[in-house]
């Protein structure tokens, strides 16, 4: 999960929009908390178990239909497999303790997070403009995401409003990837299926000399 390579450039990623909507859940949850910083954790793990049900469905949808597009669909799979499992589990047991749920959180954005800056770097190699911007929100999600995990107290912010700060870093990184998906696919279609055939059996090529 923490890589996503594009396994044909040429190709258009199908369904770009799921992450704009993971990434506008994950912001919604954040913004959530934000409104409810006195709310104790139990009463949020509701809240929390939803977006994690509802990224992992969509994150095994996208997945598996761009399992020909994505050298790493299998991570991002196993990726949206945790999520979904990790909702599941949160939602039958809302009485999980404060000491466990940040930890939950902290991963959940973490991962999320690292695999966002996987698609970045995979976006500048295959040149698309504006990567940086993605890369920078994965790096701001990692890193809030390594504070709640490891020091929640960090700045005497309480460990509701870092959680907050995860959730949202990782949501913009989301968006920012739909973006950046559907401009490989508004540029893809002004493209001739002639010239996608050649570059197709070109990468063919490049990848039967790689395995040599």
């Amino acid at each position: 999960m923490t890589t996503t390579p594009l396994q044909k450039p040429i190709e258009a990623v199908k369904h770009w929009y799921i992450p704009l909507i993971i990434g506008i859940v994950l912001i919604l949850v954040g913004l959530y908390v934000f409104s409810r910083p006195l709310a104790s954790y139990v009463a949020l793990s509701l809240v929390f178990s939803m977006a994690f049900l509802i990224t992992g469905i969509l994150q095994i949808s996208f997945s598996i239909a761009n399992k020909d597009e994505l050298d790493g669909w299998g991570w991002y799979l196993a990726g949206g497999i945790f999520y979904l499992l990790t909702g599941i589990v949160l939602l039958s047991r809302p009485e999980i303790s404060i000491a466990a749920l940040p930890f939950v959180v902290g991963f959940f954005s973490l991962f999320f997070s690292i695999s966002a800056l996987g698609w970045a770097f995979d976006l500048k190699n295959i040149g698309i403009k504006n990567w940086g911007g993605l890369a920078v929100f994965a790096i701001l999600g990692i890193i809030f995401s390594f504070i709640l995990l490891w020091n929640p107290d960090f700045a005497g912010l309480s460990l509701v409003i870092w959680t907050g700060i995860a959730f949202i870093a990782a949501g913009v990184a989301g968006i920012m990837l739909s973006l950046r998906l559907h401009k490989i696919k508004e540029t893809t279609s002004r493209i001739s299926d002639e010239l996608k055939k050649r570059i197709s059996s070109i990468m063919s090529e490049y990848r039967q000399a790689l395995a040599r």
